[in-house]
């Protein structure tokens, strides 16, 4: 599935939720587009994992493509579900819990901010 070891073959259909798999005690991702202008990302959490706390520079959309994830933004938690989406604004703390399996899409969008200064 994978053309160049980063992003995923074009023109090439593909059942979203199914190019990530859960692995035990682990956090997984899968590249899906890799631009200098930004990224998507499939990521999938075993129960009980996490990522640790950052900071990005760029607003992140997340959306869930299966379970439920545990978002903290700023020390405010949401929880989010199957088909939820929601923008992680950039230059504010945030991590994801996974208090059960879950599988999200993430797109970062690096450029345009110029537009707004």
């Amino acid at each position: 599935m994978k053309k160049n070891g980063f992003e995923m073959e074009k023109a090439i259909p593909h059942i979203i939720v199914e190019i990530i798999e859960y692995l035990p005690n682990a956090v997984v991702s899968k590249t899906i587009i890799k631009k200098i202008s930004g990224n998507i990302t499939a990521v999938s959490f075993d129960t009980g994992e996490e990522l640790p706390e950052k900071i990005s520079p760029f607003d992140t959309y997340i959306q869930i493509i299966d379970g439920t994830a545990n978002l903290t933004i700023n020390k405010k938690e949401y929880q989010l579900s199957l088909g939820e989406g929601l923008i992680i604004p950039g230059n504010q703390s945030h991590h994801f819990t996974a208090n059960e399996q879950f599988k999200m899409i993430s797109t970062v969008i690096k450029s345009g901010y110029e537009e707004f200064d």
